[in-house]
């Protein structure tokens, strides 16, 4: 499986020889550091952590100092569950070249925040009538509870308003449109969670 770290530059769009145009998302992929090779004998399961970025040595606890050891103050970890480790050795660099145009892949990190929102935002409730003697109804979520199933009582996971968005989502098949190794971009189609740069974790589908 191939897997990197990349931050969220801007959305744009391509055209292709065809004439078609395809909305794309610009990822800035700084080549990150593996700082961990975990196997199934030891940790229980294979996978390769890799780190990115750098931050100031006064905001690195000791535990991590001593885990980072002479790789340098990465300022984010992220853990990639492979099959084989065999081929990755400590300090590798894992950069844009491990992919290629045409891949398809899946992309995860945290949405955009949108604060305290109605349920016809946050869960796309339909909202009461406009007319017929209703006044203050149109955005009201409706009964939450009764007798019947919900025994007189709001269930559990009851949809209602609260905090929308700052979860961390997953979006699968992405294709690869460019790759340009000298500025260590990559071009992804669509669009890509999160807002201007967010930290993105790229894996191949394949």
């Amino acid at each position: 499986m191939k897997f990197t770290l990349a931050k969220k530059v801007n959305m744009t769009q391509v055209f292709g020889e065809d004439g078609k145009v395809t909305p794309v998302t610009i990822l800035s992929v700084t080549p990150a550091t593996v700082s961990q090779i975990k196997t199934k004998d030891i940790d229980g399961y294979n996978a390769i952590q890799i780190g990115s970025g750098v931050r100031h040595d006064k905001n690195i606890s000791k535990p991590i100092k001593g885990h980072l050891k002479d790789l340098g103050n990465l300022a984010v970890l992220r853990e990639f569950r492979v099959e084989d480790v065999s081929s990755y050795n400590k300090g590798d660099k894992i950069g844009v070249e491990v992919f290629a145009v045409g891949d398809k892949v899946e992309v995860s990190a945290v949405s955009k925040g949108k604060g305290f929102q109605g349920v016809v935002k946050r869960h796309g409730f339909r909202g009461g009538s406009r007319t017929h003697g209703q006044k203050h109804s149109e955005r009201e979520p409706g009964s939450i509870g009764g007798g019947g199933r919900s025994a007189g009582r709001v269930v559990k996971g009851k949809k209602m308003a609260g905090r929308m968005g700052g979860d961390m989502v997953t979006v699968k098949n992405l294709k690869v449109i460019g790759i340009d190794g000298e500025s260590n971009i990559m071009l992804v189609s669509g669009a890509v969670p999160g807002r201007r740069g967010t930290l993105i974790e790229v894996r191949s589908m394949n």
